[in-house]
């Protein structure tokens, strides 16, 4: 039979472990808050561990409540941690209330009135609270996404409270499955809780691995300068845009937009104020869009926003929504200031595009070309069928026409 000092010694020893793993996890990954909750619960059940194998060397119960009171603090820690990888509310007052409540019960059952039954009762309860807390959290999909290290993790902290469940029933059924205890059902039941709380651990390290990979795979769709889109990120988008539309034939449009003479801001300011002209652009922009609209960087001085479910006329809203915030903030330039000022082409899905948004860029360039030469600091937009009366204003070519389909231009601005 397994004896209860070998018992204390694998759970102190794999615990150890999972502690220095997650210390190095929140050392190479800081911004990662969940793993210092999870570190902090993996160092609390080692020291119950060792505390409480001080019970086989004095002749006291307090080893066993200090320990107990630790594990019991170490799985509100677990909670915690997965309340914070979801951005979800951390309460210490839960932690303190579930962890001091726990420890005055087993001191009323050892002092007050000596019962092993009810002290069992009492920390099997302490144990499985916190998991049961979170367990919608965890098996659940977040963000219209599934974790499948929190699948893991939830399914493992679902086993270890109907396991504390059962312990309990066996308890008020007069079967005491505590620690010592003669018979093989109390140490497996132990060393089960043991396997299952260490691989929960490992659910979480797969939960930190997946956030951490979907981070990466962000970061390559975003531009490092502006913090929108980047290229990738925009073909991708246009792609999904352009099978929608094939399939439901509802069009989506599209603006191409370039910062009037930003050659000449670099050649004359450097490329520290150019840059800074980018990014003051993509916030103005940003404010002037709907949600589900995306701006992203094409490349150097060249943004593209997506509508989706918009039709020609409303894009040419939003391009005038962009030219008129550049057109305020250029006002109210001073001093030293740089005044931004953009042209923009707008073009609309037909289904001549088709799949292929390579051609939705190029009419939406076409278009940009027209505005430029027109002077600049203002829109066109570009039709495929002949113009009908399009509202015109000092922002606005009058939609043309071009009958053919439109290839790649390589013309500069």
């Amino acid at each position: 039979m397994l004896s209860v000092p070998t018992l204390w010694t694998v759970f102190v020893v794999n615990f150890l472990a999972l502690g220095l793993i997650w210390a190095y996890v929140v050392h190479s990954y800081p911004r990662l808050a969940a793993a210092r909750f999870w570190t902090a619960s993996a160092f609390s059940a080692v020291a119950g561990g060792i505390i409480a194998m001080l019970r086989q060397e004095v002749d006291s119960l307090l080893p066993l409540l200090a320990g107990g009171t630790l594990t019991v603090f170490a799985a509100c820690l677990a909670a915690m941690g997965v309340r914070r990888f979801y951005g979800r509310p951390v309460s210490w007052r839960g932690t303190v209330l579930i962890t001091g409540g726990t420890c005055a019960g087993l001191l009323f059952f050892i002092y007050g009135h000596d019962s092993l039954p009810l002290r069992m009762t009492l920390y099997s309860f302490g144990q499985s609270l916190p998991l049961v807390m979170v367990l919608k959290l965890l098996l659940t999909r977040q963000e219209g996404r599934a974790n499948p290290g929190a699948r893991l993790a939830g399914v493992l902290a679902l086993l270890i409270t109907i396991i504390c469940a059962a312990r309990v029933v066996g308890i008020l059924f007069g079967v005491d499955l505590s620690v010592g205890q003669p018979g093989p059902v109390a140490p497996f039941t132990v060393l089960g809780l043991m396997f299952l709380s260490m691989s929960m651990n490992f659910g979480f390290l797969l939960m930190a691995v997946d956030r951490l990979r979907n981070e990466v795979a962000d970061l390559a769709l975003i531009d490092d300068l502006t913090g929108v889109a980047n290229r990738r990120h925009l073909m991708q988008r246009l792609t999904e845009e352009c099978a929608r539309s094939e399939r439901s034939g509802k069009p989506f449009s599209l603006l191409v937009i370039d910062l009037d003479s930003f050659k000449t801001i670099n050649d004359s300011r450097g490329h520290a104020a150019g840059d800074a002209c980018l990014q003051h652009f993509t916030l103005m922009a940003q404010t002037r869009l709907r949600p589900g609209d995306m701006l992203a960087r094409a490349g150097g001085d060249e943004f593209c926003i997506v509508l989706p479910c918009s039709r020609l006329r409303e894009a040419a809203t939003i391009a005038r929504r962009v030219l008129q915030v550049c057109r305020e903030d250029a006002e109210a330039c001073l001093g030293a200031d740089i005044p931004i000022s953009v042209s923009i082409g707008v073009a609309q899905w037909t289904g001549e595009v088709g799949a292929f948004p390579e051609l939705l860029i190029a009419q939406a360039d076409q278009a940009l070309y027209a505005a430029k030469k027109e002077g600049k600091n203002r829109y066109a937009a570009y039709s495929s069928a002949p113009p009908v009366a399009p509202e015109v204003d000092d922002m606005t070519i009058a939609t043309f026409r071009n009958p053919g389909m439109p290839g790649r231009s390589s013309a500069g601005r």
